[in-house]
């Protein structure tokens, strides 16, 4: 892959946080909502030692993956190389991920496996963020619709992995056309694709359920934490599934980072409940920030660190 902007990736933030800051203004215009924001300091560093919990877990499961299909990597530059594509996570299917291309395969892992393993990883936790998801989807008469994206997601994935050849000849096409760079991608893609169903066994279906649930489970705990300490009551089995509802409703929407569309729905099902909408929207910016930004932070602080030392 080529040399990723570094530049033009801190731009894309500050320019994603002057937007979001925006849009939180525009929204409480002169409604009070924001007043309370200092009562967020306290909370945000727990909150956010679980989000690094809930990574640690996910690479984890990343780590296993890789090695299971042959490829060992050093397991904290691995870390670090895995953190790198939280950078561009704020991007439709989180597809910005892929950056790990990059550092990954200096340390022997090709891409297509760099893709396999993104694509497991995403329909493993699409599945378990529905099934945490359930009890409050299921509240709020969400649970067809949701289920519904999920089982898309999962059959467009199955189809692309047992039936590799319309990607393959869809990249030939490309290649006709002289569109090579389009082409070598869809082609990595495809056997990106088809690589999946290397782990289509017993003991790595296991390991990849119960990391997710691990990690998407502290995730909600997260966001449990939060509205406690704002004083709204849920009670706990439900409030752990609010935020993936959000998650998953952000994720259909398309919006690069659920910008917006998953803050809403948190908002939306908390008041529900019984919240207060100041409290629903200092909980839906509280978790965001803890998980996107917090994320989004360590992407850009790990990438720069992996560049400076191939300098």
């Amino acid at each position: 892959m080529h040399r990723p902007k570094i530049g033009r990736a801190v731009v894309a933030f500050l320019l994603m946080t002057l937007a979001y800051i925006g849009l939180l203004l525009w929204v409480d215009r002169g409604r009070g909502l924001m007043s309370g924001f200092d009562r967020l300091y306290s909370v945000l560093p727990v909150l956010m030692g679980l989000s690094l919990l809930s990574y640690l877990v996910r690479y984890a499961r990343w780590h296993w993956l890789l090695a299971r299909a042959g490829a060992t990597v050093p397991p904290v530059r691995g870390f670090v190389a895995y953190l790198c594509g939280f950078a561009f996570t704020a991007t439709p299917g989180k597809v910005g991920e892929l950056l790990r291309v990059r550092y990954f395969q200096p340390m022997g892992v090709p891409p297509a496996l760099v893709v396999s393993a993104f694509v497991y990883e995403r329909v493993f936790d699409l599945v378990v963020v529905l099934c945490i998801a359930a009890m409050a989807a299921a509240r709020f008469n969400l649970l067809p619709v949701v289920v519904l994206f999920v089982a898309l997601v999962v059959a467009v994935v199955f189809v692309l992995a047992r039936y590799p050849h319309h990607l393959l000849r869809l990249a030939s096409y490309l290649q006709q056309r002289h569109l090579k760079r389009l082409a070598r991608l869809t082609e990595v893609f495809a056997r990106g694709f088809a690589h999946t169903t290397v782990w289509l066994k017993p003991m790595d279906l296991l390991v990849s359920l119960t990391a997710g649930t691990l990690a998407w489970g502290l995730t909600s705990y997260a966001f449990v934490l939060l509205i406690e300490h704002l004083g709204i009551n849920v009670p706990t089995l439900l409030a752990l599934s609010i935020y993936p509802v959000a998650m998953l409703a952000g994720a259909a929407s398309m919006i690069p980072g659920g910008f917006g569309s998953t803050e809403a729905v948190a908002v939306a099902l908390l008041v529900g409940l019984g919240a207060s909408l100041a409290n629903g929207t200092l909980a839906a910016i509280g978790i965001r920030l803890a998980t996107l930004w917090f994320a989004t932070l360590m992407g850009l602080g790990a990438m720069l660190g992996l560049e400076m030392s191939r300098r």
